[in-house]
């Protein structure tokens, strides 16, 4: 398996000072930067658009793993991706037809991922494995920050793990929703790639970003 990868979520950054913020974040050795984009539509809240990053992308060279919670999406990539999104994340139930979706990502030459919820089975994603470059568990329901870890939503993770692994692709696992320094081991054992977290990061150890970074990558 390769090394992990930690993607910040920048829903729990101080939203007055996003570019400080994704800076002192690449200086504390953060891989990419998670931008979670919500339509009050799709979840139930309201983040920022591609405007804001758009600005935000002069802050940081890190790749830009954005995340839409929004629908219907499939209108919406060419901003994301013009924006400065390099991987862009759907949901399946917010596109009409997900291969149109992940093409039209691609067609940007921007990384593809599928998104799945926690009600959301595994089987929506197999048969599209071959077209994408990543899959995000969301072990929260999707919305807010600071929700509880869901642990059932690692099975999802040990069966994409088998099925990438026995086709040799190239897919990478992301696990986003309550992960601490607790239960990251866990997702770490059962086959993820990257760690998306956010209060953990800028919360714990009075906010030091580099040692919960670094706590988090060992597990």
């Amino acid at each position: 398996m390769s090394l992990i990868k930690i993607s910040p979520s920048i829903l729990s950054a101080d939203f007055s000072k996003l570019g400080t913020e994704i800076q002192d974040l690449e200086k504390a050795n953060a891989d990419l930067i998670h931008i979670d984009v919500m339509d009050g539509h799709f979840v139930p809240n309201i983040t920022i658009g591609p405007e804001v990053i758009s600005k935000l992308r002069k802050h940081t060279s890190l790749p830009f793993d954005v995340h839409l919670m929004i629908s219907p999406v499939h209108n919406f990539i060419k901003e994301f991706a013009e924006a400065g999104a390099d991987i862009i994340t759907i949901h399946p139930e917010a596109t009409n037809n997900l291969v149109e979706s992940i093409k039209k990502i691609k067609s940007y030459n921007k990384k593809a991922g599928i998104s799945l919820n926690p009600k959301t089975s595994v089987e929506k994603v197999l048969p599209v494995l071959n077209l994408i470059d990543l899959v995000l568990i969301m072990s929260v329901n999707p919305g807010f920050g600071g929700q509880k870890f869901m642990k059932e939503t690692l099975e999802k993770v040990k069966i994409l793990r088998k099925e990438i692994d026995s086709k040799k692709l190239k897919v990478q696992i992301e696990i986003d929703g309550g992960i601490n320094f607790e239960n990251s081991k866990m997702a770490i054992d059962a086959g993820v790639d990257i760690l998306v977290s956010g209060t953990t990061i800028f919360k714990e150890n009075g906010g030091n970003l580099k040692k919960n970074i670094q706590l988090l990558k060992t597990g």
